[in-house]
């Protein structure tokens, strides 16, 4: 019995929310609207937009050689995937990272660097991807450009490879890739819209006034005995004119 009647207090509960949500519903879609104003115009005006170059290289071991017919055997081909892990750590070495800060002059430590590149390769190939981002197109192309030619030197000399060829140089991006206006947006309407329907509720879950005879019976578990009407008398009816 206890159980079916919180259950049905329960259910009463979520009626009067949503029915309280309801009654409030157009400061909600209000309050979700500004907040995917507010989104739109930090997107738009504060946050730059971040450009993506990319380059590739491939690494050519002794075993890999153009005009070699022989088949590599399950053992080179392992020890080449494991070369391949070792190449993208290279990239991304503090050699490579100093050598083009000096190179580009660039004012930022080599973590920052770092942060900026993007080091992968497709599974089974010695073709590394080398990407970096930037909020400058010119600097993430030249960027791109410096740590492929920096790469090619440290792999070489730390693996003792045969040879690091170019597959593609850095591409100018000509459009951003970030941020993305239409996620963010969509993000500012939702935050608006739980953020009004959080303070409606707990507006509603902390008022403990009695408003109904309903109220009476269920908080304080007495019977109504009766009801008095409001009564407007003629002076009651004048201070309204007044105010």
């Amino acid at each position: 019995m206890d159980t079916t009647k919180n259950n049905d207090e329960i259910e009463i509960d979520l009626r009067e929310i949503f029915a309280v949500l309801m009654s409030k519903l157009a400061v909600i879609i209000l309050i979700s609207v500004l907040g995917a104003i507010v989104a739109f115009t930090y997107t738009k005006f504060m946050i730059a937009p971040t450009y993506s170059s990319k380059t590739q290289i491939y690494v050519q071991t002794t075993s890999s050689t153009p005009n070699s017919t022989a088949q590599p055997s399950v053992g080179e081909l392992q020890s080449s995937t494991y070369l391949t892990k070792d190449y993208l750590i290279l990239c991304k070495s503090n050699p490579v990272l100093k050598k083009v800060i000096e190179e580009l002059k660039l004012d930022m430590k080599e973590e920052q660097l770092a942060a900026k590149i993007s080091v992968s390769t497709p599974t089974d190939t010695r073709i590394i991807t080398i990407s970096v981002t930037d909020t400058d197109p010119w600097t993430a192309k030249n960027i791109a450009d410096a740590v492929r030619e920096a790469a090619k030197v440290q792999i070489v000399e730390v693996t003792g490879v045969e040879a690091v060829n170019d597959v593609e140089e850095a591409s100018l991006p000509d459009a951003p890739i970030g941020p993305n206006m239409k996620l963010n947006v969509i993000i500012g309407f939702l935050l608006g819209f739980v953020i009004a329907a959080a303070i409606i509720i707990v507006r509603f879950m902390m008022d403990d006034s009695i408003k109904s005879q309903e109220d009476v019976e269920k908080y304080l578990g007495a019977s109504v005995l009766g009801l008095i009407p409001l009564i407007e008398t003629a002076d009651s009816k004048k201070k309204k004119k007044k105010r």
